[in-house]
């Protein structure tokens, strides 16, 4: 007879069985494990079925998508820009990619934390096109630590933890948003969307200058900054080169980058956008008035010098101050 071989499991050393399951700590419920596991199966089926069951009207959300991007609100959002290595990085933001994704329909994306240990996360970034079962991850690492230009250091709050790593996985998701859509409605949409900061607005270009500038003197930047970097004047501002200009002030405006990254080299030499705008350079100082020769001055009657002197202590009305009036680009 054959003897037969037991392979005895132990934990001393030994043999092991590979195919015995693995015991989980006391503190996990192996119960709860499988019937959550059972629901995540069911769930993803559930969506597969949806999906085939009610598909997408492509030549719908073709239109839907380039209705979206008419609008205004959606195109203000819809590029960034940032220097790097002497050169300008733009492109579609994660915003477009959501929209996109929400009116391709049956796409399913999200940012998930997988772990957390000794001051990383495990990230994972995913869109998941339920009607064809296109799936595109990517897994990545956040490590908790800020960088500064005086140092680094670590992050310790929940707040800080959660903003780090949702800013970097948002840049992973729209990756993914856009790898399983398709690239000619993202290029329409973009396209669209840049039609929709250059030309549908009614209001002059002269005044949506004016805005512009107004805008960016909030981060110190001045109308002849903004000449230096157009390499022209700013009464030759194409619609084109407003739709650049706007993407840098989101990014400033985000606080992603700061004014110096663009403007850095240039050296203010008007002191007013109306100056600049009207073509006119600024006045020179004027000369000082000669000083009246001496002369007999006739005693007044008493009334008329309280008069003078009343309206010569008159308060003078104050200039308006400079408000917001919401888009400033027009």
């Amino acid at each position: 007879m054959t003897q037969q071989k037991e392979v005895v499991t132990t934990t001393h050393g030994g043999p092991v069985n590979p195919f015995q399951r693995t015991e989980l700590s006391q503190h996990v419920n192996a119960g709860t494990i499988e019937i959550e596991s059972a629901r995540a199966i069911a769930e993803a089926q559930g969506k597969l079925v949806i999906a085939k069951r009610f598909p997408r009207n492509e030549a719908l959300a073709y239109d839907e998508a380039m209705q979206a991007c008419r609008r205004m609100g959606l195109a203000e959002d819809a590029f960034y820009a940032f220097p790097r290595g002497g050169e300008t990085i733009s492109g579609s933001t994660v915003q477009l990619a959501r929209e996109l994704a929400r009116i391709w329909g049956n796409i399913e994306h999200n940012i998930r934390e997988l772990s957390r240990k000794e001051g990383v996360s495990e990230m994972q970034a995913f869109a998941w096109d339920l009607q064809t079962n296109t799936l595109v991850t990517q897994n990545f690492t956040v490590r908790h630590w800020r960088d500064t230009k005086k140092g680094g250091y670590a992050l310790s709050d929940e707040r800080d933890i959660y903003e780090l790593t949702a800013n970097q996985g948002a840049r992973r998701l729209r990756s993914c948003i856009f790898a399983v859509l398709p690239s000619d409605l993202v290029k329409a949409a973009e396209e669209e969307c840049r039609k929709t900061l250059a030309g549908n607005n009614d209001e002059p270009i002269k005044d949506r200058v004016r805005k512009m500038v107004a805008g960016f003197s909030r981060f110190g930047v001045t109308a002849a900054m903004i000449e230096a970097r157009l390499g022209h004047s700013l009464d030759a501002v194409l619609p084109e080169e407003l739709s650049e200009f706007r993407s840098i002030y989101n990014s400033l405006k985000d606080g992603v980058t700061k004014a110096g990254d663009w403007f850095g080299g240039a050296k203010p030499e008007r002191e007013t956008a109306a100056d600049v705008l009207e073509g006119s350079e600024p006045a020179a100082a004027p000369a000082p008035a000669p000083k009246p020769a001496k002369t007999t001055r006739k005693a007044q009657p008493a009334q008329e010098t309280k008069q003078e002197e009343t309206t010569a202590h008159e308060p003078q009305p104050a200039a308006p101050e400079a408000t917001d009036d919401g888009d400033i680009f027009g």
